[in-house]
């Protein structure tokens, strides 16, 4: 039986939680010993899921004391000897992933979006070249295999109950730290394109009326999103792009104007359940992943479902 542990990071634990399915994807389901390691107390939501809860138990370990932790990992490690050791690829994580695996003379694959096996040879796909291609990058035996996956890519979904053991664990490892928490911001929490059911993304069709995307989402209670394109033109936002180099999603319906469709861009869409795309070349990429391609305009298109729309609600 393998073993892997997984960092549950507090600031994402559903991230988290879901990189048990990238533990069996990597080991084999049923063939792995799952692990989770908390500082402090872990989550209830955790509890059913992994084998054994590691709850580490410091109260001088502040959340973002990257050294501290990844002190703990690395003497969890030293312990159990695991076979991979899992990290979300949350802003925490990203700090720790590199750390640790320094510290354990292994290699980081980071950023990792796909799990295969080539002839019994475990292949890591992760996006490269600011997302322009997909790098398969292969481990051959080494362990404990150690990566970063990207969030809201995979997702457990089994509703398998397991009797969970808990662990307090008191570190030996942990040293004075310079890093003190000085004050806390509440930051006004906005809306995330990762959690809406219903997208309306604009590519470089839209690219002159762009801001006509924002009609059409009040009328279907959306959000907006951009492709690559329309951000790097400096219209929209990093923070609303959908692709590899910016946000994965997962509505239930994604309507696509006026967007190519490059693999960059179709890697951020994961288990979407409808998609709609409205573009005058009906061979672009993004059509043949479509459910409904719309041959035509996209602003015309815009323009004449809010026009529908409206009339209808009167």
């Amino acid at each position: 039986m393998k073993k892997s542990l997984i960092y549950l990071d507090a600031e994402n634990i559903r991230n988290s939680i879901d990189l048990l399915e990238v533990a069996e994807l990597v080991h084999g389901k049923g063939e792995v010993e799952t692990y989770a390691l908390c500082i402090h107390q872990c989550p209830k939501e955790a509890y059913g899921k992994f084998d054994v809860i590691i709850n580490v138990q410091d109260d001088s370990i502040q959340t973002y004391d990257v050294l501290n932790i990844t002190n703990c990992l690395e003497e969890m490690h030293r312990k159990y000897t695991f076979d991979s050791i899992l990290i979300p690829a949350t802003h925490i994580g990203r700090m720790l992933a590199p750390r640790l695996s320094m510290r354990l003379h292994v290699g980081l694959v980071a950023d990792v979006t796909a799990i295969d096996h080539i002839d019994g040879i475990l292949e890591m796909v992760r996006p490269a070249y600011s997302g322009k291609i997909m790098a398969g990058i292969v481990n051959r035996g080494r362990v404990p295999i150690m990566m970063s996956v990207r969030q809201n890519i995979f997702a457990y979904t089994s509703d398998q109950v397991k009797k969970t053991l808990s662990i307090n664990v008191y570190p030996t490892s942990v040293q004075a730290s310079n890093i003190s928490l000085l004050e806390v911001k509440v930051k006004e929490k906005t809306k995330d394109i990762r959690e809406s059911t219903v997208l309306i993304s604009g590519g470089g069709g839209v690219m002159d009326q762009f801001h006509r995307l924002d009609e059409l989402a009040v009328e279907l209670n959306a959000q907006v999103s951009a492709s690559r394109r329309i951000v790097d033109s400096g219209i929209a936002t990093r923070k609303i792009q959908v692709g590899q180099s910016g946000n994965t999603v997962s509505p239930k319906l994604y309507i696509a104007l006026g967007i190519y469709g490059s693999l960059q861009h179709i890697e951020g869409l994961k288990n979407v359940e409808n998609i709609i795309s409205v573009n005058i070349d009906k061979d672009a990429p993004i059509c043949s992943l479509s459910d409904i391609v719309v041959e035509g305009d996209a602003v015309e298109f815009i323009e004449k479902l809010v026009e529908k729309i409206r009339r209808e609600k009167v």
